[in-house]
C-alpha cells in the first residue's frame, strides 16, 4: 500500500467543482510536486490533505489511516505556506518551539529538538533574533524549521519560494531538497514554476482545471507530454497542427506535433533550409525564431561565443532529431 493514497476526492465551492474524482498515490520518502497554473486546484488539494479545507467526498489515507475524519492537529502533518506566518513578537527559537508547546513536549526535549532543527536549516546563530531582523529566505527557513521540529509524518509546502528573489529561491530549494533526502521525509510541494518542479521532484503531478492530466518523473513529463496543455506548460515546445507538421516534414502527419527547441540543430548541411527571423539571448542559450517551409520554429542553441551567432535575416540549415518528435492529443 502507498504511504499516501488520495481516492476519489471531490471538492466544490458554491456548486462549482474545484476538482472531481482526484486519485493519486505517493510512496514513503518521495518528493512529489503538484504543478499547474493558478486556479487548477493544486493548493486546494494540499489544504484538503492538511485538513484545512473540508472535502465533499473521497478518502485521504496516510499509512493506511483515513485522515478525512481527523482535525489538522491529529494528522501528523507539517505545512509551510508562501507567507511565513511567523509570530512577530517571538524570537526564532520561540517560533520554532511553538508547535512543541502545543504538543506539551517537556522543556529539555523541546530545547534539544529546536537546537537540532535550527542546525539543520543553518539558523543556529539566529535563534535570538526576531522575524523583522531576518531576510525573506531566513524567515522561510524558520517556517520550515517550525514544521520539521514536530517530526511530521508528511510535509506539505504550498509555493514556499514564490515570494523570494531568484538567487535566494534557488539556494533554498536546494536546501529543502537536501533536508528532505537527509530525513527521508515524504513531501508534497506545490508550485506553478516548471523549473522548480523539474529540479526538485521524484515525481510530478501536472494539474489543469481540477484534473491530474499527467504524472511521472521530470524526464517523462519533459520528453513525452501527453497533450497540448502538457507540452505548452512544460518547456517551450514548438506545437504544430497536423497541416504545419506535414508541410515541415514533407510527409503525412495525422495529429498535432510537439518538438523541443533544443532538438532542432542549426547546421551547415541540414535537410531543411530556414531563415532567421529574430533571436534573443537567454543567458547560456540563444533562442532563434526560424522560418522553414512556411512554419515558424523556436530553436535553442548553447551560447558558446559571439562567432557562432546567426544574425537576423541569415539563411541557415536545420536538422531535427526524429526521436524528439512527439505526437500529442
Amino acid at each position: 500500500m502507498s504511504f499516501v493514497s488520495v481516492q476519489n476526492l471531490q471538492k466544490s465551492y458554491a456548486g462549482s467543482p474545484v476538482f472531481n474524482d482526484i486519485n493519486c498515490q505517493i510512496e514513503r520518502g518521495e518528493f512529489v510536486t503538484l504543478l499547474g497554473p493558478s486556479g487548477c486546484g493544486k493548493s486546494t488539494l494540499l489544504r484538503c490533505i492538511a485538513g484545512l479545507t473540508a472535502v465533499d467526498s473521497g478518502r485521504i489515507l496516510l499509512d493506511g489511516n483515513d485522515l478525512v475524519p481527523l482535525s489538522p492537529q491529529k494528522r501528523g502533518i507539517g505545512m509551510v505556506f508562501q507567507s511565513y506566518a511567523l509570530f512577530p513578537n517571538m524570537t526564532v527559537e520561540q517560533n520554532v518551539a511553538f508547535g512543541l508547546r502545543m504538543q506539551k513536549v517537556n522543556s529539555d526535549d523541546s530545547q534539544a529538538r529546536v537546537r537540532e532543527v535550527l542546525q539543520l536549516v543553518e539558523l543556529q546563530d539566529f535563534a535570538r533574533r526576531y522575524p523583522h531582523q531576518l531576510s525573506g529566505g531566513q524567515c522561510q527557513r524558520v517556517a520550515l524549521a517550525r514544521s520539521l521540529v514536530t517530526r511530521p509524518r508528511l510535509l506539505l509546502l504550498d509555493e514556499p519560494l514564490s515570494a523570494l528573489d531568484a538567487r535566494i529561491r534557488k539556494h533554498l530549494r536546494e536546501q529543502i531538497r537536501a533536508i528532505q533526502r537527509e530525513l527521508g521525509l515524504t513531501t508534497i510541494f506545490v508550485t506553478h514554476d516548471q523549473e522548480e518542479a523539474l529540479t526538485l521532484s521524484d515525481r510530478i503531478f501536472l494539474m489543469n482545471q481540477g484534473r491530474i492530466v499527467q504524472s511521472g518523473d521530470a524526464e517523462t513529463l519533459y520528453t513525452a507530454p501527453v497533450d497540448v496543455f502538457a507540452a505548452g506548460f512544460i518547456g517551450n515546445y514548438n506545437l504544430l497542427d497536423a497541416d504545419s507538421a506535414s508541410r515541415l516534414l514533407q510527409r503525412p502527419i495525422g495529429s498535432r506535433l510537439a518538438i523541443r527547441p533544443e532538438a532542432i540543430v542549426l547546421s551547415l548541411n541540414g535537410e531543411l533550409e530556414g531563415l532567421v527571423r529574430s533571436h534573443s539571448l537567454l543567458g547560456n542559450v540563444i533562442r532563434y525564431r526560424v522560418e522553414a517551409r512556411g512554419v515558424e520554429l523556436l530553436v535553442d542553441v548553447l551560447n558558446r561565443s559571439s562567432a557562432d551567432l546567426h544574425p537576423d535575416g541569415q539563411r541557415v540549415s536545420l536538422s531535427i532529431d526524429p526521436t524528439a518528435l512527439c505526437e500529442v492529443a
